[in-house]
């Protein structure tokens, strides 16, 4: 990763800092992954642990999405605690066609990666579609869990404000 990216994610987190609207901040969240990682659209997944579910708090182009918290790639990546890289979304077994369907975009690749709190319980899921140039790699990972560790704190306080 190179020194640019980090110096433009320390930026990103001073400027995050300022933000005092919840759904403000979200939407910058999303816009900032997707600009570090040049890709097509992000969604911001939000664990909600009672209820046993995913929701969008920021779905960047379609509206608010729900799954299961064993549900698509999103599930897996909750499930497992990890990135996944799906460069062949259409050929994976989790990957949820329908909402490709149902919205019309198609999607080519998606990086999906978890958000930690601080007792390292996994509180939502960012995940990118359609990188502008090429396919995602472990490079985007690097790039991605680098920017979830400057955002996890303003997620965590914003689901303790919430609740």
């Amino acid at each position: 990763m190179s020194r640019e990216i980090y110096g433009q994610i320390a930026d990103f987190a001073r400027e995050l800092t300022q933000e005092k609207d919840l759904e403000k901040a979200l939407i910058t969240i999303s816009e900032e992954a997707r600009e570090l990682l040049k890709a097509e659209r992000c969604s911001l997944f939000m664990v909600d642990c009672d209820t046993k579910m995913l929701w969008t708090k920021y779905a960047d182009g379609i509206g608010r999405i729900a799954l299961g918290l064993d549900s698509g790639i999103v599930g897996k990546t909750f499930e497992k605690h990890e990135a996944i890289i799906e460069n062949n979304p259409y050929e994976n077994e989790d990957f949820m066609a329908k909402i490709d369907e149902k919205s019309g975009f198609k999607t080519r690749n998606v990086l999906s990666i978890p958000i930690f709190d601080s007792k390292h319980e996994v509180i939502g899921i960012l995940q990118l579609l359609n990188k502008l140039e090429g396919e995602f790699n472990l490079s985007d990972v690097d790039v991605l869990n680098f920017f979830a560790n400057y955002i996890s704190g303003t997620l965590e306080l914003a689901l303790m404000f919430e609740e």
